[in-house]
């Protein structure tokens, strides 16, 4: 076998194990920094995307971006804080594909504050999209993925799933129940041929992070606790989601997958001997 034959040979075998091709993927979030770097990738992959965000500009420049790369996507608008609004998207991606093979749960909000500052507004409106709305558009979408006998559901948990920084009691508290919620519906939808596995970030680079990364304080605290000294890209989140979107990975649900630069298994270490 020549290289080229090789060349052929390996990438037909990836493209066997972690193709996405005609895959329906409903895509909550699908505008937000790394929510948009996934849907490119899936589309890449070979997914057919039902983008579902709320900003409907933002929306119509996803899908043509996509489209323009040679990707399929359509867009359906969604407020997670409206019960008509998760039956009606569903429906309409139902009708549009006749199917949902995976459901990426990737909307969320956050709004940075202390404790005692948080307000029943804010308190209501982060829990109503971050957990209350997902839980629904789960059970929505779990329904028709019953039926077919098979499914897969992918939700964006985060490093605030397991440790925690000032001033995201709320934010924290939405995500660490999602962790709980993706075992529950692992544990109760395996025999349905259903799959229900998470993603964890770190700390990643995103227009809305930007001001803590620009921070004089913030941003050194952050790099002392990430082995690798710097913050993640969206794009950096790609591979672990089309993994998890995949037949690859198959035999996992249940589970939290961190991408965190190792911030998780303990930062930048401390001073010690090494004769290197």
């Amino acid at each position: 076998m020549d290289y080229t034959e090789r060349e052929s040979s390996v990438a037909k075998y990836l493209e066997t194990v972690f193709s996405l091709k005609d895959k329906v993927v409903l895509f909550t979030g699908a505008t937000g920094g790394i929510g948009a770097a996934i849907c490119k990738g899936y589309a890449n992959a070979g997914a057919r995307l039902a983008l579902c965000d709320l900003d409907a500009d933002s929306l119509a420049k996803l899908e043509n971006v996509i489209r323009s790369e040679g990707g399929e996507a359509s867009s359906f608008k969604l407020d997670l804080t409206r019960m008509e609004d998760i039956g009606e998207c569903v429906n309409s991606v139902i009708q549009a594909y006749g199917r949902i093979d995976v459901l990426f749960n990737c909307a969320g909000v956050n709004k940075r504050e202390g404790f005692l500052d948080v307000e029943e507004s804010v308190y209501d409106r982060i829990m109503q999209i971050n957990l209350k709305g997902l839980y629904f558009i789960t059970q929505e979408v779990a329904k028709h993925m019953r039926k077919a006998g098979k499914g897969n559901i992918i939700n964006m948990a985060s490093h605030n799933s397991v440790g925690m920084l000032g001033g995201c009691s709320v934010y924290g508290a939405t995500k660490s129940a999602l962790t709980a919620l993706t075992r529950s519906m692992a544990v109760e939808w395996a025999k349905y041929g259903i799959r229900a596995n998470a993603i964890a970030p770190g700390h990643i680079l995103t227009p809305l992070t930007t001001v803590t990364w620009e921070h004089k304080t913030r941003s050194v605290y952050l790099k002392e606790r990430i082995a690798m000294e710097r913050p993640g890209t969206p794009e950096e989140i790609v591979g672990a989601a089309i993994f998890l979107a995949s037949d690859a990975s198959s035999y996992m649900t249940g589970m939290m997958v961190h991408i965190d630069g190792g911030c998780l298994a303990g930062g930048a270490p401390w001073d010690f001997d090494t004769k290197y």
